[in-house]
C-alpha cells in the first residue's frame, strides 16, 4: 500500500528522517524495488550468482562480516553457500527504480510547495521543509530541481512566519539547499533576503541565531556575497561580537568566526572589522598585502580610534612595517605611515616603538632642509608622535638619533627643537614644546635639556609663550616651565619679573573659574617653584594682588565650594606654597605682614598643618608657621611700664616691679595668633608636636624647625621650655634625636635639645638615659661643624664633657 504524506510525521521524532521520507511514496512500491537486508528501496541493485537481487552496499557489508567472523561465504536470503563474491548490476531494474523515484519525488515535491504558504498549518509546514532537506541531501542534482521548482523563495517567506519551529527549520532549510550551489546562493541573495538572515544575529534565542550563522558562513563562501554580507549595517559588528561571547556555544562561536574570515576577502569588510574591534585582518594586509593595499590599510589605521592596549598589541604587530614604510617610501607611503604610526604612540605602546627604531626617521623628517621635504603639516603629525613617545619613562640619553650618535638630548638636537619651536606656527610649537615637557619630566634628562636652553639663551622666548591665545600651547610651555623651576628658577624668576606680562598672564589662568584644570595645576606649581626669597617677585606679586587671588582659592577648595579633579591636589599644594613664599619676606616688608594679618594666614595654615594625608601641605603649613613665629618677637606689643617715682628712682631697692597680667610668656608682651602669629598664645604647639612621630622626615623637619622658634635667642627660652613640658613635647623631641634620620634632622634635633638641657630639671632626666647621651656623642663626632659645637655644648649639659674642655671657641 502506498502511504501518503497527510502531515502526521513528527518533526522532532529521533527516527532517520531518510528512512522516512524513503517510504513516502506516491505510486505504489514494488517488492522487486526494494533490498531484503535493508527494506528500503534499493539505489544501486546487484545480482549474486545464485540469481538473488540486493542493494550494492547492504550485500557487501554482509560479505565483508562473514569474512571478519570466519563464517561460510551464503546468500543472506537462502543461507546457501556461495562459491564467489561476484556482483551482477540491475542495470534495467535500476533504472526503473530510478524513473519511479524520480516520479515520486516530482509528486512530493508538489506536495511541499503546496505546504509551503504562509496559511499551512505548523505541522505541514515542518514536514515539507524536512522534505525538502532530505532530497537536497540525497543528490547535489536536486538543489537544481529545488530551484527550478521555485522552492527557494518560498522557503525565504517561512523566515516570517510567527513560528520559531518553523524559522529555525527554514533557516537550516536554506543553508542545505544552498551549500555548494553557487546559483542557489545568489538567488537565496536577491532582494533583502540576507539582511533578514542578519537580524537573526540579534535573537535571543540561541538556536535562532547558531542556525542564521551557519547559513551566512555558507553564503560568504562566495566571494561575490561577502560585500553584500558586510554591507549590511551591523552584520559584522553582531558577528565580531559573537566571536568574543562567552555564552555562545563553541559550534556557533567557530562558525562565525570562519564567516568572518570568509568575509576578509573584501576590503571594506577589514575595514569594518577593523572599526569593530576585530584588527587582525587590517594588520595582515599591512604586512603581507600588495602595495595599493598596504597604503589603504595604513591609511585607514591612521583614522582608528583606539585604546592604549590595543595600541601597543599594534605597535608589536606592524610598528617596524610602518617605520619601514616612513623611512624610505614615497611622499604617499610616508604620510600614510606617519598617519598610522601617529594613531598608535602613546605612553604605552612608547617602548615597542622606540625599539623598533622609530626616533631617527623622525628626527631627520623633523630637522631635514633641502629636497624631499615633508610638508609643514606632516611634520606637525612627526612632532605629535615625538611628543607621544617622549612622554614615557625611557633612557633617552642612550638612544641614538643622529648621524653623530646624538641622542634627543644632545645639545645640538635640543638646540634644533627650540630652533623649530621659535620659527614655525602654533601647531608644531605646541608639540615640540610637549616633546620638551617629557623629556624635562625624567630626572635623567632634565639636566641636559636646562643645560642645552641656558646655553641657547632660550629661556625669554619660552617664557613669552605663557601669553599664547591657544590653550594647548599655553598648557604645554606652562608645563614645560614649571619642569624647569627646580633647576633654572632663578633665571625664571628674573624673566617673569619685569613690565612684560608674563605674571600677570599666569596669575589670570590661575584666577579662571573654570573647576581645577591641568593648566591651573602647572601654573601654580611654577609660581611654587621660583626662589622663596626673591623679595621683587613676592613684591610684585602683592603688587598685581596675586597672594589675595590665591588665598581665595585655598579657602574656597577648603570650603568645598570649588568642585574637585584629578588636579585638585598639586593645585592645592602648589597654591599654599606660593603662600608660604609671602612669609620668607615678613622682616623687610610691611606689605606682606599687613596681608598676613589681614587675612589670618597664621590661623589657614594651623588649619592645613592637620591635612592628614596631605605630607607637602603640611610642610608647607609648618615652614610658613616657623617663618611667621620668628616675626613674632617684632610684633608682639610690650607693655608701657609706669614711671618710677622720686624715692624709688633713687631707692629702688625700697619698691617692687609692677607685675602685668595677660602678657605672653614666651615672647613678654601682648601676642595673638592674627597679629603677631605667636604659636603659643595661637594653641598650636601641641599640633606641631603631634607632627614629630609623622612618618615622612620633611613634616618632622618643618613642625621641629616650626616648634624651635620657641626657644630661639629671642624669646624666653625658660618659658619656652615649660610650654614644650606642658605640650608634653620634650620626649618626642628626643625621639627626634634617637631615630636620626636625616642630617638635617639630626642638626636641627641637636639644636633643639641643647636648648632644653639649659632646664636643670630636664638635664637631669636626660643625664640618666644613656640613649639620648649616646646620639649627642655620635653628634659630637659625626656632625657637621656647627652640629659638632651645639653637641659639645649639650654633652656639658649633661656633664658628659667638663665645662673647661673648650674644644670649641664658645659661641653664643
Amino acid at each position: 500500500m502506498a502511504e501518503s504524506w497527510d502531515g502526521s510525521y513528527d518533526p522532532g521524532s529521533p527516527s532517520d528522517d531518510s528512512h522516512h521520507f524513503d517510504r513516502m511514496h506516491i505510486e505504489p512500491i514494488y517488492d522487486a524495488f526494494v533490498c531484503p537486508l535493508t527494506k528500503q528501496v534499493m539505489r544501486d541493485p546487484v545480482t549474486l550468482e545464485n540469481g538473488q537481487t540486493f542493494d550494492r552496499e547492504a550485500i557487501e557489508k554482509w560479505f565483508k562480516e562473514c569474512k571478519e567472523s570466519g563464517r561460510k561465504l551464503i546468500c543472506p536470503l537462502t543461507l546457501k553457500e556461495l562459491r564467489s563474491t561476484g556482483l551482477k548490476p540491475s542495470i534495467a531494474l535500476r533504472n526503473t527504480i530510478e524513473e519511479w523515484t524520480a516520479r515520486n519525488e516530482a509528486a512530493q515535491l508538489d506536495m511541499a510547495r503546496r505546504s509551503l504558504n504562509l496559511n499551512s498549518p505548523e505541522g505541514d509546514v515542518l514536514m515539507a521543509l524536512k522534505f525538502v532537506q532530505h532530497i537536497c541531501q540525497k543528490s547535489r542534482s536536486n538543489k537544481h530541481i529545488a530551484r527550478s521548482a521555485g522552492l527557494i523563495p518560498m522557503i525565504i517567506d517561512m523566515l516570517k512566519i510567527s513560528s520559531r519551529k518553523v524559522r529555525c527549520r527554514a533557516l537550516e532549510t536554506l543553508r542545505i539547499v544552498v551549500e555548494e550551489n553557487d546559483e542557489n546562493k545568489e538567488m537565496l541573495a536577491e532582494g533583502d533576503t540576507v539582511r533578514t538572515i542578519v537580524k537573526f544575529l540579534s535573537h535571543e534565542q540561541s538556536k535562532e541565531r547558531e542556525e542564521a550563522v551557519s547559513l551566512l558562513y555558507e553564503l560568504s563562501k562566495s566571494e561575490s556575497l561577502c560585500e553584500k554580507i558586510g554591507a549590511i549595517n551591523g552584520a559584522i559588528l553582531m558577528l565580531v561580537g559573537m566571536t568574543s561571547s562567552k555564552s555562545e556555544n563553541l559550534l556557533t562561536v567557530e562558525k562565525a568566526d570562519k564567516t568572518l574570515e570568509n568575509l576578509e576577502k573584501c576590503g571594506n569588510n577589514v575595514r569594518q572589522m577593523a572599526e569593530n574591534g576585530r584588527l587582525q585582518p587590517l594588520l595582515t594586509q599591512i604586512l603581507e598585502g600588495p602595495p595599493e593595499t598596504k597604503l589603504s590599510m595604513a591609511n585607514f589605521l591612521g583614522e582608528l580610534v583606539l585604546n592604549n592596549d590595543v595600541k601597543v598589541n599594534v605597535a608589536r604587530t606592524v610598528g617596524s612595517s610602518l617605520i619601514n614604510l616612513m623611512r624610505g617610501g614615497n611622499m604617499q607611503s610616508r604620510e600614510a605611515s606617519l598617519k598610522a604610526l601617529n594613531q598608535i604612540s602613546c605612553e604605552a605602546s612608547a617602548k615597542v616603538l622606540i625599539d623598533a627604531g622609530i626616533l631617527p626617521p623622525l628626527i631627520r623628517d623633523l630637522f631635514a632642509v633641502g629636497t624631499n621635504l615633508l610638508p609643514m603639516r606632516l611634520k606637525e603629525v612627526s612632532a605629535t608622535i615625538l611628543s607621544n613617545v617622549v612622554n614615557s619613562v625611557y633612557d633617552f640619553e642612550s638612544i641614538p638619533v643622529g648621524p653623530d650618535h646624538q641622542t634627543l638630548v644632545s645639545e645640538d638636537i635640543v638646540h634644533s627643537l627650540l630652533h623649530l619651536i621659535s620659527n614655525t606656527g602654533p601647531a608644531i610649537e605646541c608639540k615640540l614644546l610637549q616633546v620638551l615637557v617629557g623629556l624635562t619630566s625624567s630626572p635623567s634628562a632634565v639636566l641636559n635639556v636646562v643645560a642645552a636652553i641656558k646655553s641657547s639663551g632660550a629661556t625669554i622666548s619660552l617664557v613669552q609663550f605663557i601669553e599664547a591665545p591657544q590653550k594647548e600651547l599655553r598648557v604645554a610651555s606652562i608645563k614645560l616651565l614649571q619642569n624647569l623651576s627646580p633647576h633654572m628658577g632663578q633665571e625664571l624668576a628674573d624673566a617673569l619679573r619685569g613690565t612684560v606680562g608674563q605674571l600677570g598672564s599666569l596669575i589670570r589662568v590661575i584666577s579662571e573659574n573654570v573647576g581645577i584644570t591641568e593648566e591651573q595645576a602647572a601654573a601654580v606649581g611654577l609660581l611654587a617653584e621660583l626662589p622663596e626669597r626673591d623679595l621683587g617677585l613676592t613684591r610684585q606679586m602683592l603688587d598685581e594682588g596675586a597672594f589675595e587671588l590665591v588665598y581665595t582659592k585655598v579657602v574656597k577648595i577648603r570650603q568645598g565650594e570649588t568642585k574637585g579633579s584629578r588636579f585638585v591636589t598639586p593645585f592645592l599644594e602648589g597654591l599654599v606654597r606660593v603662600l608660604l613664599r609671602v612669609t620668607f619676606v615678613l622682616a623687610g616688608e610691611p606689605a606682606a605682614i599687613d596681608f598676613c594679618r589681614e587675612n589670618n594666614l597664621a590661623a589657614l595654615f594651623v588649619e592645613l598643618l592637620q591635612a592628614n594625608g596631605l605630607d607637602n601641605l603640611q610642610v608647607s603649613s609648618a615652614t610658613a608657621l616657623e617663618n611667621l613665629s620668628q616675626e613674632s618677637g617684632n610684633l608682639t606689643r610690650l607693655p608701657d611700664l609706669p614711671t618710677p617715682g622720686f624715692c624709688l628712682s633713687i631707692f629702688p631697692c625700697f619698691g617692687k616691679q609692677p607685675v602685668i597680667s595677660g602678657l605672653c610668656r614666651v615672647h613678654r608682651g601682648t601676642c595673638s595668633l592674627r597679629e603677631s602669629f605667636c604659636l603659643f598664645e595661637g594653641q598650636v604647639v601641641e599640633k606641631l608636636v603631634a607632627l614629630l612621630d609623622h612618618t615622612n622626615e620633611k613634616v618632622v623637619e618643618a613642625a621641629l624647625a616650626a616648634i624651635s622658634t620657641l626657644l630661639d635667642d629671642g624669646v624666653d627660652i625658660e618659658q619656652g621650655v615649660k610650654v614644650l613640658c606642658e605640650a608634653e613635647g620634650i620626649r618626642p623631641i628626643l625621639d627626634v634625636l634617637l631615630e636620626n634620620r636625616t642630617e638635617n634632622l639630626r642638626r636641627r634635633s641637636v639644636w633643639a635639645v641643647e636648648r632644653l638641657l639649659r632646664t636643670d630639671e630636664i638635664a637631669y632626666d636626660v643625664s640618666g638615659d644613656p640613649n639620648v647621651s649616646t646620639a649627642l656623642v655620635d653628634a659630637f663626632q659625626h656632625g657637621d661643624y656647627r652640629t659638632r659645637q651645639i653637641a659639645e655644648r649639650a654633652l656639658k649639659h649633661v656633664d658628659r664633657l667638663p665645662n673647661f674642655s673648650g674644644v670649641f671657641p664658645n659661641i653664643g
